[in-house]
């Protein structure tokens, strides 16, 4: 067990977060990227305790359920710039590599029923691909990101899905996602042929663009809509609420505060 009473910063950035350290045995280092207000988040899903208010009730009669969501997929195909977009609609052109991994929380309304996300958006180098197992370790979903302008990101994202289906969660949500669908005129990956693959394999698909903002909304929603609702546990109601239309996917507002 992760002892979180060792956390560490090494940088604050108001912006970006806060880059966190936690040393595990001999000389390793887990590193973190926390959004500002979500340190708690972090710290109480790192210890186990995300899961504390099983079946709870919104002040509104809705039912709150929490899933760990992981992010995987080769370096620079826009995993963090989709959870950035998702969490707190913005872009950069220019995103510095995830190191370790980030952790966010966002919340999301489904009719009578409020989902909270707690998602680890790791990282893509093969330095660190020993340590996600740890991630994905328990977690209800997983959104594995290609670039469609890049074949080799999406024979690395055919990889990933084995390894899940290996070794995650048997009941576990995937989703492929080819990513940067803006530049459909440099597209490799094929759009039939990545739908294809996903349901031979019975995974979600979805093509994105975290710079446009297209689909990003529609791909956590549509995971939220697959995850199951009769057992799986709540959470406190997180920062960073947000309610989605499927008919208007760059639309934002504040929901089940």
């Amino acid at each position: 067990m992760i002892n979180m009473n060792e956390f560490r910063t090494e940088v604050a950035c108001p912006s970006h977060g806060r880059r966190l350290k936690v040393p595990l045995e001999g000389q390793m280092q887990l590193v973190f990227l926390v959004l500002p207000g979500q340190h708690a988040d972090l710290k109480a899903a790192m210890a186990g305790r995300g899961n504390a208010l099983n079946g709870a009730t919104g002040v509104s009669g809705t039912k709150i359920l929490q899933f760990k969501l992981v992010l995987l997929g080769e370096s620079a195909v826009g995993k963090s710039s989709l959870v950035l977009r998702f969490v707190k609609g913005q872009f950069y052109e220019f995103q510095e590599s995830t190191i370790g991994a980030a952790f966010l929380t966002q919340t999301l309304c489904l009719d009578t029923t409020t989902v909270k996300f707690e998602i680890w958006d790791t990282a893509g180098q093969e330095r660190y691909h020993s340590l996600a197992p740890m991630y994905y370790r328990g977690a209800q979903a997983a959104i594995v990101v290609y670039d469609i302008t890049n074949q080799d990101t999406f024979v690395r994202a055919k990889n990933w899905v084995k390894e899940l289906q290996r070794q995650a969660s048997p009941n576990i949500v995937i989703s492929l996602t080819g990513n940067k669908a803006d530049l459909t005129s440099k597209r490799i990956v094929e759009y039939e042929d990545a739908q294809a693959y996903a349901e031979d394999n019975g995974l979600l698909f979805m093509e994105t663009s975290a710079k446009t903002a297209l689909n990003v909304n529609e791909l956590f929603l549509a995971i939220a809509k697959k995850l199951p609702k009769n057992e799986q546990p709540s959470s406190r109601n997180g920062r960073g609420t947000v309610t989605l239309d499927a008919s208007s996917p760059r639309q934002r507002k504040q929901c089940c505060s």
